[in-house]
């Protein structure tokens, strides 16, 4: 297998096809890429801008350029010595008739040779939730009606653009009769003779009778833990890792899949042992990937929580939450919170699939006469305290029961909620146990294991929706730490936790991808790292919106007993908009004033939403949203130039400091036990918002133009991300010249004496002659010299790294340090220093 010394994550669609990825790999090979990290490349449905609703797991996609184009890719990626890692999607496909398979499940309906290919509940009709009201209604406004499918000629159900097949058996040698219906009884009879019921959208989350991806019922789950299935979902994609034309497969959401382990060892098997495999996977607090799964790790959102224990400030902590909670006019309890939120997910968004496990949880006690009399309103309130508390995405249980990991788990969640105030009857629980423990009677067992998979299919996106999806769209404290994989729970945090984590990394998966920017991460990395520095300064943050609220309180309406936006609203507004602001921003510059707001709006009409307390996606209050929308708008009124200076002069030194720590937090991912990942232009500056912010087409001419330059180490190569870029370029080609050092290197924290060795982390990788030793700056926010910071701190070496000569990267000064290294004069003029053993 050939590890990959750095990935660069593309996005396709959205302006970016392969024969503009392949103009770039000349670019890539100069910045020192050895892997392009693909999203989701086979075909999907029509406009849309991600590809993980595929339509046809066997094309590749016609919208981006399709297999010609593709092959084109590949011949310069290969043609340059980069190899190409695929984004992969087996948990689910788009529920839309442009994928035949799903078209003919609709019109063939469980006689469909794709029937289980889907994972439908077929004991009941298939539901298609995608009207706008319920059928009767829809039908009664002459919404819906029979017509000829413009594309087969087949009578069909239209409604709006959209031709829902007719079973053959309902109207075969009836067609001249059947599009003649115009009857409403006569359509609603013909629509009751379907293998499917077509219902209003907002039923979904009650009535649906398959797996769905979260909360997306267009997206419906695929069963590949079924052999003929994963062949079907996988020819394409495995004959492109054994032509050579793919080095790698990430696998999207390993967690939504029915027995991750058994599929992961079906894709070794046939990839082969030469294909690099990762997963998307996000590791709770102290959690591991399984080690026997056969893979090289995670795509690295634990990295990103591990960083902010080098970054933040978490003796001020306290100190901003207090602040944040003044603010919010109450205390908060973040468990309390938690909790909220995944009670809502269990009881409103995914009602459906709970109200399957408490189904499923029934028949078994049926089956098993020592527990008939347990009644059902035990039984749901023990399934939902068991969701609520468990910590961690998932447990990996098979048909035979828990793995010995799992059944710790299961143990410690079970004593959890033995003692939480809401404890259910512990017969329930003990119940429970045993169905995930796999111990009951043989009539129960298969019942019993379905219970398995489906708990743990839902305890995943349970987790995701409750923290990432609405308990961090809530919390506004520190948005920086409302992060993709972050623990939701306060904890502390230090130098000394990250050199932990990065030790652990190094044992456990040395192999996985170390992010900072995904896709799906909640803002860009230089915004997250400039956030990180409110944790230095609470009082002047807090001093700051109490200022800035002063001056937009005109703005803030009364919405019956509620403002609007809310105070706790108007901090997340402020804070986010101190992440977004360009370093060279001009505020009185009406034109990048209006395109700094279309795209500040787009994403706080998203975070109100998705905090899911005044308005909701399926429930829109249009007059709360306006209200802060009008308000968040005021922020960019050209007639607001005392905020808007106000404002920027404020937020100076935020972004200075920020600038250092994207400096320190670049380096250590370029230094650190793991691959490091670039996504796409965040070798710049990437002070993006969430999604779709995250995923605009980045400046490439810019960026290729930056790296043809000499970049000196001042202030405007600072702010425009051309230092950044320079700092990427030396250290990727470092990795490639030092593999193994990176891949297998011991890392060695090392400790710092002097006034300010709070102020740096330092490290060491070293494999026998090859050593390089890492030192960076934090907590820069005080505004003191970049020098002064390094004054009388010492680093203490361990013996085998003393008495060796040693050149920076960077300014090629050469030292020959002993039992410590005085790094008073290391780098003057920046924050960081990385030497080499020479």
């Amino acid at each position: 297998m050939t590890i990959p010394t750095a990935t660069y994550r593309i996005q396709f669609r959205i302006g970016m096809t392969f024969d503009r990825a392949a103009a770039l790999v000349p670019y890539l090979k100069r910045l020192g890429i050895s892997h392009l990290y693909a999203s989701p490349v086979l075909t999907a449905t029509s406009g849309s801008t991600h590809g993980y609703d595929v339509t046809d797991a066997n094309q590749i996609d016609p919208a981006i350029g399709g297999r010609e184009g593709f092959d084109r890719m590949v011949k310069a990626l290969k043609a340059e010595g980069l190899g190409l890692i695929l984004d992969i999607v087996p948990n689910h496909m788009a529920a839309s008739l442009e994928n035949a398979w799903w078209r003919d499940v609709v019109e063939n309906g469980e006689k469909s040779r794709y029937a289980r290919h889907f994972d439908i509940d077929w004991t009941r009709k298939l539901t298609l939730p995608f009207l706008s009201d319920t059928f009767e209604k829809v039908l009664e406004a002459d919404e819906i009606s029979v017509k000829s499918d413009p594309e087969t000629g087949k009578p069909a159900l239209a409604y709006s653009e959209t031709f829902y097949p007719l079973n053959p058996a309902t109207y075969t040698g009836r067609e001249a009769e059947i599009l003649k219906a115009t009857d409403k009884a006569a359509v609603s009879k013909l629509h009751d003779t379907q293998p499917y019921r077509l219902m209003s959208w907002r039923d979904a989350r009650h009535e649906l009778s398959y797996r769905r991806f979260f909360e997306i019922t267009g997206l419906i789950g695929v069963r590949v833990e079924d052999g003929p299935v994963f062949d079907d979902t996988h020819r394409l994609i495995l004959e492109l890792v054994r032509s050579g034309a793919v080095d790698g497969l990430r696998v999207d959401h390993v967690d939504g899949l029915a027995d991750p382990k058994a599929y992961l060892e079906r894709l070794r098997r046939e990839a082969g042992p030469a294909c690099y495999i990762i997963v998307e996977k996000i590791l709770g607090e102290g959690e591991q990937v399984p080690a026997d799964w056969p893979i090289s790790g995670t795509t690295g959102y634990e990295f990103i929580a591990a960083l902010s224990d080098a970054l933040v400030d978490g003796e001020k902590l306290d100190e901003l939450r207090e602040a944040y909670q003044d603010v919010a006019g109450q205390p908060i309890s973040m468990r309390a919170e938690l909790r909220k939120a995944k009670l809502l997910m269990a009881d409103n968004n995914f009602a459906v699939e709970f109200a399957a496990l408490v189904k499923l949880a029934l028949q078994i006690a049926q089956a098993e006469d020592t527990e008939r009399n347990l009644s059902k309103a035990s039984i749901k309130t023990a399934i939902r305290e068991l969701l609520v508390a468990f910590p961690v995405y998932r447990t990996y249980g098979t048909r035979d029961g828990l793995p010995p990991e799992g059944r710790e788990m299961l143990a410690k969640v079970l004593d959890q909620v033995r003692q939480s105030p809401n404890v259910p009857e512990p017969r329930a629980l003990a119940f429970l146990k045993r169905i995930f423990e796999g111990d009951v009677g043989q009539q129960a067992r298969g019942q019993a294991s379905l219970f398995r998979i489906r708990f743990q299919q839902l305890s995943g996106p349970l987790m995701a929706k409750s923290v990432e999806d609405t308990l961090f769209f809530r919390q506004h404290m520190a948005l920086a730490l409302n992060e993709v994989g972050a623990e939701p729970l306060p904890r502390s945090f230090s130098i000394e936790r990250y050199h932990r984590e990065m030790q652990t990394r190094l044992q456990r998966q040395p192999e996985a991808l170390l992010a900072t920017s995904t896709h799906d991460t909640k803002r860009g990395e230089d915004a997250r790292a400039r956030l990180y520095t409110i944790t230095e300064a609470p009082k002047l943050w807090a001093e700051a919106v109490k200022r800035w609220r002063k001056m937009n309180r005109q703005a803030v309406q009364s919405l019956g007993d509620s403002p609007a936006p809310e105070p706790e609203v108007e901090w997340m507004l402020y804070q986010a908009l101190a992440g977004v602001w360009p370093t060279d921003f001009h505020p009185e510059d009406c034109g990048d004033l209006k395109s700094l707001e279309e795209r500040f709006i787009a994403y706080a009409e998203k975070v109100l939403r998705e905090a899911k307390l005044r308005t909701t996606w399926g429930d829109v209050n249009a007059s709360y949203e306006k209200a802060v929308l009008d308000y968040a708008r005021r922020l960019f009124a050209p007639n607001n130039q005392s905020f808007l200076a106000d404002f920027a002069n404020t937020l100076r030194p935020f972004i200075r400091a920020g600038l250092i720590n994207s400096l320190a937090q670049t380096i250590i991912k370029l230094t650190a036990p793991g691959v490091p990942d670039i996504y796409q232009g965040s070798e710049g500056l990437d002070l993006s918002l969430v999604d779709p912010d995250n995923r605009r087409k980045p400046d490439f001419d810019l960026l290729q133009k930056h790296l043809s330059k000499e970049t000196a180490f001042d202030e405007e190569e600072w702010q425009t991300g051309q230092l950044k870029q320079r700092v990427v370029a030396v250290l990727l080609r470092l990795r490639q010249e030092l593999p193994s050092l990176f891949s297998k290197g011991d890392y060695i924290p090392l400790s710092a004496t002097g006034e300010n060795m709070g102020n740096i982390v330092a490290f060491a990788r070293a494999e026998a002659d090859d050593v390089i030793i890492v030192t960076v700056q934090r907590l820069n926010f005080s505004g003191a010299s970049l020098l002064s910071r390094w004054q009388g701190v010492s680093l203490t070496l361990p013996s085998h790294l003393q008495n060796r000569r040693f050149e920076d990267l960077f300014s090629k000064m050469l030292i020959e340090p002993g039992e410590h290294l005085d790094v008073t004069s290391v780098a003057p003029e920046r924050p960081f220093a990385v030497f080499r053993a020479i």
